[in-house]
């Protein structure tokens, strides 16, 4: 009992023969905050044999409380979050290949990295790199396991191409919320959950057992100790233009992207949603109301946070003032808008 998977091995449906299945994978990882530090410490342990990670940022104060990777060390240096995480993931596993990417994840950067991977993970902060995922997995058949967590609530749904409906057939019938962590918060239990619950269904998929795939969107409150399975087999959509029959992969083009655009001598970047989002701009006051002040017209709705200021039009536009980094601009966005 010396080998480092011994208690994994004894568990039957992985087994041995699994365990040599698990060593011959790839899986391939957008973000790494807090549902990618421990699904990717998950993965390790369990002796997945090449993971790819990919994040867009660096490690903050604010990631310590639930981001298991990472150190003060890592929040006073400002470390790329990618870096931080394959240094501690090859402490705990030096066997295991880990690429890892400082990127912005869109389409282009992403199809060069798909060529061996065979699952994906969710673990992003925005609906935009998941709709995103969501069409790569169809057009390329890669399966791919979602999850999302904000306060209390967790969710999770596993999609297999040309065997489950999409993302886009499900939250066609389940809108987002729009609730983030920065702006309603989140507790590390929530996390916990919703990356053991992904965890489990990509080693199922990976030792081959796919009969033992969940088949139903699962979401539950830990707070309120709620838990819910639904049934969405039957919500496949035949005219999907994601995985319908003719179809389109429509996150994949440009025309359906978040546009960001720096404004000329105003010291101001916009960000125009692919599509128009019209916000209750009472809601959104609430929402908002704890990063500052607060004005508002029928029109718009303006905030003063401490390093910039956000004005948020009805149709879903934002300009944030004071800003002259794109990236910075979109990680603010993100946070507060999902």
């Amino acid at each position: 009992m010396h080998n480092r998977y011994s208690r994994q091995q004894l568990f039957s449906p992985i087994g041995e023969n699994g365990q040599l299945l698990l060593k011959q994978k790839h899986v391939l990882m957008i973000g790494v905050g807090a549902l990618g530090s421990a699904s990717a410490e998950a993965l390790v342990r369990a002796g997945v044999g090449k993971l790819t990670i990919i994040d867009r940022d660096y490690v903050e104060w604010s990631n310590l409380q639930r981001q298991l990777l990472y150190t003060e060390q890592d929040a006073q240096e400002k470390v790329p979050k990618v870096i931080a995480a394959k240094k501690r993931l090859q402490s705990i596993n030096s066997e295991v290949e880990i690429k890892e990417y400082i990127l912005d994840a869109c389409s282009e950067q992403i199809i060069p990295l798909l060529a061996d991977v065979d699952i994906m993970l969710d673990a992003t902060d925005n609906f935009d790199i998941r709709f995103m995922m969501n069409d790569l997995a169809q057009k390329y058949q890669i399966p791919w396991v979602y999850g999302s967590c904000v306060g209390s609530y967790g969710a999770t749904y596993t999609i297999v191409p040309g065997k489950t409906p999409c993302l886009h057939c499900l939250l066609a019938a389940m809108p987002n919320t729009g609730m983030t962590c920065d702006t309603v918060g989140i507790i590390s239990p929530t996390v916990q959950i919703v990356a053991a619950y992904q965890v489990a269904e990509v080693l199922k998929y990976l030792v081959g057992d796919e009969k033992a795939l969940r088949k139903s969107y699962l979401t539950f409150d830990v707070w309120q100790n709620q838990h819910y399975e639904i049934n969405v087999e039957k919500i496949s959509n035949d005219n999907c233009p994601s995985c319908g029959k003719n179809p389109t992969y429509p996150y994949l083009s440009y025309e359906n992207q978040t546009k960001l655009n720096v404004l000329c001598g105003r010291d101001a970047i916009q960000i125009r949603p692919a599509k128009p989002i019209y916000y209750n701009l009472d809601q959104l006051a609430a929402q908002l109301s704890p990063y500052g002040d607060i004005q508002q017209n029928p029109y718009l709705l303006s905030c003063q946070a401490e390093d910039y200021r956000l004005v948020i039009f009805q149709d879903g536009r934002v300009v944030i003032h004071g800003v002259q980094d794109i990236q910075k601009a979109k990680t603010i966005y993100y946070r507060l808008f999902g």
